[in-house]
């Protein structure tokens, strides 16, 4: 499917998975302090670059280091804010983060699959319509929220196994964006 068929303007809001799609992913670990989180090549510009041409630019992401008490919630928030900063100080902006901090097997967890965070994000942003939504995650559970809501979904290929079909898919959050 060819992104320029989708439409895509200033009414989209983009939906970003945060580990494997906007910092390295540290495959059996967790990002537990700000100097073990890096900005995968070309984000930080192509986040920039994307400005404005989305109406809002969330993050959600599955962070149950919190539950296993790996990090405190205030060691994750400074982390997003630290990211958050960043990507301003490149010319990007990221209007919300939500983190379910929950463990997997919780059944009142917010995680994806479930869709919860993106429908905080809505109750935040009224404006969100989630069929002018893109979801860009590295899993297949990244894939099924999106697909839930009805948003466009694009995966960013890793040593992840995803048997879930995207409608895009590339190496790159870069990639990506420099389509749009």
């Amino acid at each position: 499917m060819e992104i320029s068929s989708w439409g895509v303007d200033r009414s989209w809001t983009l939906f970003l998975d945060r580990d494997g799609v906007i910092n390295e992913r540290i495959f059996g670990g967790y990002v537990l302090d700000w100097k073990d989180f890096h900005f995968l090549p070309g984000v930080l510009e192509s986040l920039a670059h994307v400005r404005g041409k989305f109406a809002r630019i969330v993050v959600v992401t599955n962070q149950q280091c919190v539950a296993l008490e790996l990090i405190s919630q205030g060691g994750l928030d400074f982390i997003h804010e630290r990211m958050c900063q960043q990507v301003a100080v490149c010319g990007g902006e990221i209007d919300a983060v939500f983190a379910a901090i929950e463990l997997k097997n919780d059944p009142a967890s917010r995680r994806k699959p479930k869709t919860n965070m993106a429908l905080e994000a809505q109750q935040q942003f009224p404006e969100i319509d989630f069929s002018k939504s893109i979801m860009v995650g590295d899993t297949g559970t990244d894939l099924q929220f999106g697909r839930a809501l009805g948003m466009k979904t694009v995966l960013i290929e890793s040593q992840e196994s995803v048997t879930d079909h995207p409608d895009f898919r590339c190496m790159a959050l870069g990639t990506f964006l420099s389509l749009i």
